[in-house]
């Protein structure tokens, strides 16, 4: 896909001319003084979006929430792939996986494209640990839709998600009796606030076992896709996170480890009207826009800014 040149979402002279905007389905909660300063931020960014738009933001430290739309159902896109990751160490927790386990290829599992998996040779060998890091650095579908069926289907996935107290995140994709939710919300479905919620379970080790859940933080902190939310926040600080896109859906979930204490926010369009891939793309620049919001709501005297010239590499 071509993406354009980077219109940088820093410039916040639109704050102001928003003030009086009144947006529905709006809740915020905080200790902290600025938090009116957060919510117009926050609202303002939503609605320079043609289309629909889901927030949510939690301070693991302080408490501070801001929910937007943080329970409605939108496309999880490729962040469906968490749900999946977990999928697969609850069947490594099980005995029914091994890590180390030496899979052979099956073109059956191509979805074609720009996915490295779907370019190997029929019959090559690679290790289940190869397939997670495809899947969750590279958003490979084809590593993906293997791993669904390897964690034992979408409906063995949906029954985890649904035991572990996540109602609306569901697999739809290759899984038995969702195929409405798929024509509607394709592969995946989620609100902002079970995904950035799935996210703190494993952050905070909740998340099948510990073990199991600090290798998941470690495949979420190696992240191919930087372009947006993620080159809001400094390289030095670590973030585990996930990214979507559907032709009128962008999606990121973020859990940044920030020096005053580790925050998390889950950003989901639907309906939009822009379908363009560039950069510019109205929700492409709604994820780097309400990342540089909370960079300098929660760490704003860090003294950090993109450097100049750093559109030189965003990818495509």
């Amino acid at each position: 896909m071509k993406r354009g040149v980077r219109t940088p979402g820093r410039n916040r002279a639109w704050w102001s001319a928003l003030l009086g905007l009144a947006l529905v389905g709006c809740q915020l909660t905080s200790p902290t003084s600025n938090a009116t300063d957060l919510e117009t931020a926050l609202k303002a960014a939503a609605s320079r979006v043609r289309g629909d738009v889901g927030i949510y933001v939690r301070h693991l430290r302080t408490g501070e929430t801001f929910a937007f739309r943080a329970d409605e159902t939108f496309p999880a896109a490729s962040m469906i792939k968490v749900p999946i990751l977990c999928g697969v160490m609850n069947a490594i927790a099980r005995g029914d996986l091994r890590y180390d386990a030496k899979l052979e290829y099956d073109p059956k599992w191509s979805r074609g494209g720009e996915d490295l998996l779907a370019h190997c040779e029929p019959g090559s060998v690679l290790t289940l640990s190869k397939l997670v890091l495809l899947m969750i650095t590279t958003s490979d579908n084809t590593a993906s839709v293997w791993c669904q069926e390897l964690a034992g289907s979408g409906t063995a996935i949906n029954a985890w998600l649904d035991a572990e107290g996540f109602p609306v995140t569901r697999v739809n994709s290759r899984t038995e009796g969702r195929e409405q939710a798929y024509r509607e919300y394709g592969w995946g479905q989620t609100t902002a606030r079970e995904m950035a919620e799935l996210l703190v379970r494993i952050r905070e080790n909740k998340t099948v076992d510990v073990a199991s859940s600090e290798e998941m933080y470690r495949c979420l902190t190696r992240i191919y896709w930087n372009g947006e939310a993620l080159s809001e926040i400094p390289p030095t600080v670590t973030a585990a996170s996930k990214q979507g896109a559907l032709q009128r859906s962008r999606s990121e979930v973020v859990l940044v480890n920030a020096p005053h204490g580790d925050y998390v926010f889950s950003v989901i369009t639907k309906n939009q009207l822009d379908e363009s891939w560039d950069v510019d793309n109205e929700g492409f620049v709604l994820l780097r826009n309400v990342s540089s919001i909370l960079w300098q709501h929660f760490e704003p005297d860090f003294g950090w800014a993109p450097a100049s010239g750093a559109n030189r590499f965003v990818k495509s």
